[in-house]
């Protein structure tokens, strides 16, 4: 780890430390990307033609979980020398609990429909089957664990020949078929980025609040060679989709800075504070709206019922969040203490967001 990258985060460790603006606005642009292309992609397969937002998807694709995946890494340097206890408990188990939880939920509600396609039978080999293939959506909490295991058993390697090996991975485009296999070799190097420039992130964030004229004209000029290498079809190219992703992800917090400096659409930072709880749950409001939508009769603008499923997930999530908690069922999205393997520590106002 260098030297920037731990300064330039030593100080969240603070009690005094507050949650980061910026940081929040990501999240939230990041999930908000994702339950589109999920939302979005179900409606256009169930039509069987495009809409507007397609071109959306297409344009977020390449840096979509790249910018999520350096966003995770960017504290680790504050946890990652814990006793391998509380570590595992913080970064494993707590990722695995919810990935268990939510995997039986999703069962619960697809499992008839698997049935009525085969067999009651073949329907428990699929969940036994989700624990080594990540099942649908979830499949970015199934891949976290791993990151964090893999940066804390490499930490005195070489980073940069970590970083280095990481991006020949992403390079490869390797393809096995395996969920787990293939994302790893695809993501781990913009989470690794995030863990290992942490300081050079931080210090892109600073440079863009303090010169926001420049950061938009930045920004202009990414979104036209991203849009360009996307229409052209090159986007997915060895190496230019590693420069995509990278560059990407700095659009995202670079947009993220700007937005946090004049405190524009704080909903964003909301979803960005609450992403665990979208991300876990707006399978189930996508769903429901898409079914509704496309059996209420016919439909001419894909775009547009993309667009209200989009918003449908999102909130619905955040409304399912709500009557979690008004009804006391607070263990689907906070992990019982039951479950803890490590002495579970006081909140304090650090962010730590992958926690």
């Amino acid at each position: 780890m260098t030297s920037n990258g731990t300064s330039a985060v030593a100080g969240l460790s603070a009690p005094s430390a507050r949650r980061i603006d910026w940081v929040d606005y990501a999240k939230g642009i990041c999930i908000i990307m994702v339950v589109m292309m999920h939302s979005v992609l179900g409606v256009e397969l169930a039509v069987g033609k495009t809409g507007f937002m397609h071109l959306l998807v297409a344009f977020a694709k390449p840096f979509r979980m790249p910018d999520f995946f350096l966003i995770s890494g960017l504290f680790l340097p504050v946890v990652i020398d814990r006793d391998w206890r509380t570590y595992l408990d913080r970064k494993v188990v707590h990722f695995a609990y919810f990935y268990l939880l939510w995997v039986t939920i999703q069962f619960g509600f697809k499992a008839p429909s698997f049935a009525a396609e085969s067999s009651w039978s073949h329907v428990g080999l699929l969940y036994l089957e989700s624990m080594i293939e990540p099942f649908g959506t979830l499949w970015f909490i199934y891949l976290l664990p791993i990151f964090f295991v893999v940066t804390k058993a490499t930490r005195r390697m070489p980073p940069l020949l970590i970083w280095g090996i990481a991006a020949l991975l992403e390079t490869a485009h390797i393809v096995t078929g395996w969920t787990a296999i293939d994302e790893f070799c695809g993501r781990f190097v913009y989470f690794y980025s995030g863990y290992l420039f942490a300081g050079t992130v931080f210090a892109l964030s600073d440079r863009a609040r303090a010169h926001p004229r420049l950061a938009l004209a930045a920004l202009a000029l990414w979104a036209i060679v991203n849009a360009g290498l996307v229409m052209s079809g090159f986007s997915e190219t060895p190496l230019i989709s590693l420069m995509l992703g990278l560059a990407g992800a700095c659009a995202i917090i670079t947009s993220a800075t700007l937005l946090a400096r004049v405190h524009w659409l704080n909903f964003l930072r909301f979803c960005g504070e609450h992403s665990i709880v979208i991300y876990l749950a707006f399978f189930l409001p996508m769903a429901a709206t898409r079914t509704l939508l496309l059996r209420a009769g016919p439909f001419h603008d894909v775009g547009a019922i993309g667009l209200i499923v989009t918003i449908a997930g999102v909130a619905g999530a955040l409304v399912l969040w709500q009557l979690a908690l008004a009804a006391g069922a607070t263990f689907l999205f906070e992990r019982p203490a039951a479950f803890w393997i490590a002495p579970k520590q006081p909140r304090r106002p650090t962010l730590q967001p992958a926690e």
